[in-house]
C-alpha cells in the first residue's frame, strides 16, 4: 500500500472539518425568537495545512543542463506517494523526455564560490522560498582548482542565506560525483580531496532546527560508465544520482530521523 506521509495533515484536517459540520448539524434550531437567528460560519481550514513542501535543487549543469535525475527523482517520488511536493528555482525544466516539475536553480558553468561571493544565492531564495535545498555543487571550482577550504567556506556562506531565508531550511549537501574530464588530470584527486573535508565541515555546521545532511554521491559512480564526458551523468549517471538523493529527501519530507555526518574513509580516486 502507498504511504502518503505528506497528505495526513491536510487530511486531519478535513475529517475535523466534517466532524464538526456533522456535529452542528445534529444540534436542535434555535427557537424562532431566539437573537440567534443563525448557525456560525466554519472556519476555513488554513491554506498553510496543505502548503507543498518546496525543494530547491541547486547546482551547476550536473543539475540543470538538463539534470535529468531530478525528473526520475519527481516520478519516483510521486509513485511513492509523496506528492505534496514542489521543486522550485527561477529556472524551468529542460526536456528529459518524461513529464515532471523541471524547476530548479542548476546553473551551468557556475561555481559555487562566485555564487557566495556575488550573492546571487538570496535572490533566488527569495523568489521561490524552498524548505529544503539538494545541494550538488564544486564542480566548476575544483575544476578551477579551487582549494577545498574556499570551496567549502562558500558552503558555509550558502548555507547562512539559506537559514535567513528559513530557519528550520533542511539541507542535502552532495559529496560530489567524480570527474575525469581529458583537459584536467588533477581533476578526480582534487574532487577526492573536497569530499574527503565534507563531513566534517557539516558537522560543525549542521543545527537541530537546520540540519544538514551528507549525501554520498560520490562512491561507486564511474566516470567510464556513468558519464558521455568523464564530467556529466549519462542515462546511468542520472539514475544513480536520483537514487541516492531518495532516501535522504524522503526522510527530510516525513520529518523522520536523518544521518547524522560522521567521518568517513578517505575516497581514492575512480576512472
Amino acid at each position: 500500500m502507498l504511504r502518503r506521509p505528506l497528505l495526513t495533515a491536510p487530511v486531519a484536517a478535513f475529517v475535523a472539518v466534517l466532524l464538526a459540520v456533522t456535529t452542528w448539524s445534529a444540534l436542535p434550531a434555535p427557537p424562532a425568537n431566539s437573537a440567534v437567528s443563525s448557525r456560525p460560519v466554519l472556519a476555513a481550514v488554513p491554506a498553510a495545512l496543505a502548503a507543498p513542501v518546496r525543494v530547491m535543487p541547486l547546482g551547476d549543469s550536473i543539475t540543470g543542463s538538463p539534470g535529468c535525475w531530478r525528473a526520475l527523482l519527481w516520478n519516483r517520488l510521486q509513485s511513492a506517494g509523496y506528492t505534496n511536493i514542489d521543486f522550485v528555482g527561477t529556472l524551468g525544466p529542460q526536456g528529459c523526455g518524461q513529464p515532471y516539475d523541471g524547476d530548479n536553480e542548476g546553473h551551468g558553468g557556475a561555481l559555487v564560490t562566485n555564487v557566495a561571493n556575488q550573492n546571487q544565492l538570496p535572490g533566488w531564495l527569495s523568489a521561490t522560498r524552498p524548505d529544503v535545498v539538494l545541494m550538488h555543487f564544486g564542480t566548476n571550482d575544483v575544476w578551477s582548482n579551487i582549494a577545498p577550504a574556499t570551496i567549502l567556506a562558500a558552503y558555509g556562506r550558502l548555507v547562512d542565506q539559506m537559514r535567513a531565508s528559513n530557519p528550520a531550511m533542511r539541507v542535502l549537501v552532495a559529496k560530489i560525483i567524480p570527474m575525469a574530464p581529458s583537459s584536467c588530470p588533477d581533476c578526480g584527486q582534487r574532487v577526492v580531496a573536497l569530499n574527503s573535508a565534507i563531513d566534517g565541515w557539516a558537522a560543525g555546521k549542521t543545527t537541530a532546527q537546520s540540519p544538514i545532511v551528507v549525501v554520498d554521491q560520490w562512491t561507486g559512480f564511474s566516470t567510464a560508465a556513468d558519464t558521455y564526458d568523464g564530467v556529466h551523468p549519462n542515462a546511468a549517471g542520472d539514475r544513480k544520482i536520483s537514487d541516492r538523493w531518495y532516501p535522504a529527501l524522503t526522510a527530510a519530507l516525513t520529518g523522520g530521523p536523518t544521518p547524522t555526518p560522521t567521518a568517513t574513509t578517505t575516497p581514492t580516486a575512480t576512472p
